[in-house]
């Protein structure tokens, strides 16, 4: 087989989306999952969060980690290692018998998740001739935001029909044949770039403390009153690790995060925080309404029951990503995110109106209508991000918005979290909506060069 006949080797792309389905519908399936595995495994309120949170968290810290690593060693051994990995940490979950097992294993899932995301991405890119580059890439694109999308549903109906152990045997299943697809592949690779002596291993170090300390900090916030501590140690350790990270980036040569060079671009800034108030919606909305919808006092529903009822929020949001650059082409990039999020924050509204008065048919148009809103930041804010940098950036611009959107959804749990016991999926409603608000106002302010 020629070079050029082996850099055209379709089972390269087939597998890089077969595992990126894989990763998005498990990112959303645990959230209908994970009301029978809170009763199943006996988790309390801190373990169902830290079973998202552990997974979010690591692939936060390690993502741009794993973007370098696809440079130094090769795309395709590290996307296989991350297959691998997610796959294996999958397996682990499937047999769980309680939290200690599930925790380190969705933190697993996360490293996984971290090298394989970055390093299908540039396989994929690899792999594809120029004329087919841009269409291979959509496609990897199409497949992680349709599991994500269907994620749900699938969720829901295995953990319903079989078991929520399932859920995660089949996404090790299909990322063993991704895995396999990879490995069988013949194709032409990229000389992997020589790795630099000096490896910012402090940064890296400092920059996940930073993220750590800050979910523990909003976590303790409903036990300041009896223990302080709980807010006081983590809150320290989030300024020092702050301080320390701003310190070591400027006097490295070759840091972990160019600062100077983010902090030169507004839109840069803008776009990766409104990729964080999108993920910070979508999770924390899907966790809540999931754990709500199942419940007695709730409306009642079996996993595949919340996992239908989530469709039209699955659908809008899979649609109207796709036509999201339409919708960017007609309004320009400030007026069509400012009010997708709008949109965002009035469905939110609607969907606590439905919910308290049970009435399904307008919980379904509010669903849509909050998932067809995120669709437009999901889709757009890391395109402007990518642009708002160098090309030769491109690695670190993909790690840190990447970065951003997993931190932004720990945040949301997390926030979540405090205000479910408090107030129910009102309550989580009301939070999102108000973040929604503050991602429209930023979005609005975005500067003049920002693509449309």
């Amino acid at each position: 087989m020629s070079a050029a006949a082996a850099a055209r080797d379709p089972r390269i792309p087939l597998a890089c989306c077969l595992g990126m389905l894989a990763v998005g519908v498990n990112g959303t399936a645990i959230m209908a999952a994970l009301p029978t595995m809170r009763a199943d495994l006996v988790l309390d309120p801190g373990e169902v969060t830290w079973a998202v949170n552990s997974y979010l968290l690591t692939a936060a810290a390690c993502i741009i980690l794993g973007g370098k690593a696809s440079d130094w060693v090769g795309a395709r051994r590290v996307a296989l290692a991350g297959l691998l990995l997610f796959g294996g940490a999958s397996v682990a979950i499937a047999t769980a018998t309680g939290p200690g097992l599930l925790l380190v294993g969705r933190a697993v899932q996360g490293l996984g998740a971290a090298l394989a995301v970055p390093a299908t991405l540039s396989c994929i890119g690899q792999a594809a001739d120029l004329s087919r580059r841009a269409a291979a890439l959509s496609a990897w694109a199409g497949a992680l935001m349709l599991g994500f999308s269907l994620g749900p549903l699938v969720g829901g109906a295995l953990t319903h029909v079989l078991s929520w152990r399932s859920v995660f045997g089949c996404t090790a299943a299909v990322l063993i044949a991704a895995a396999i697809g990879l490995v069988t592949a013949r194709a032409e690779e990229a000389p992997a770039t020589p790795r630099r002596s000096h490896v910012d291993a402090g940064g890296f170090l400092l920059l996940a403390a930073l993220m750590v300390s800050a979910v523990l900090t909003l976590n303790g916030l409903p036990r300041v009153g009896q223990a302080p501590i709980h807010v006081a140690l983590p809150l320290a350790a989030m300024v020092a690790a702050s301080a320390l990270f701003v310190r070591v980036e400027r006097r490295t040569a070759d840091p972990f995060v160019n600062l100077a060079q983010v902090r030169r671009s507004p839109l840069f800034l803008r776009a990766a925080a409104i990729g964080a108030v999108a993920m910070f919606c979508i999770l924390s909305t899907l966790l809540y309404f999931n754990i709500d919808a199942q419940d007695a006092a709730g409306l009642g529903l079996t996993p595949v029951g919340a996992g239908l009822m989530l469709l039209p929020l699955s659908i809008g949001l899979f649609v109207l990503a796709r036509l999201a650059p339409r919708v960017v082409r007609r309004l320009g990039s400030a007026g069509a995110l400012s009010g997708a999020l709008i949109v965002v924050a009035l469905a939110c509204g609607v969907i606590t109106a439905a919910a308290h008065y049970r009435s399904n048919g307008i919980l379904g148009v509010g669903l849509f209508l909050f998932g067809a809103g995120l669709a437009v930041p999901y889709a757009t804010a890391p395109r402007l991000a990518l642009a708002a940098l160098p090309p030769e950036a491109a690695g670190q611009s993909s790690g840190l918005i990447n970065a951003c959107t997993f931190l932004g959804g720990s945040l949301g749990v997390t926030g979540g979290a405090i205000l479910y016991p408090l107030a129910g999926l009102a309550g989580v409603m009301s939070l999102v909506a108000v973040v929604a608000l503050i991602g429209a106002t930023l979005a609005w302010r975005l500067p003049s060069t920002a693509a449309s």
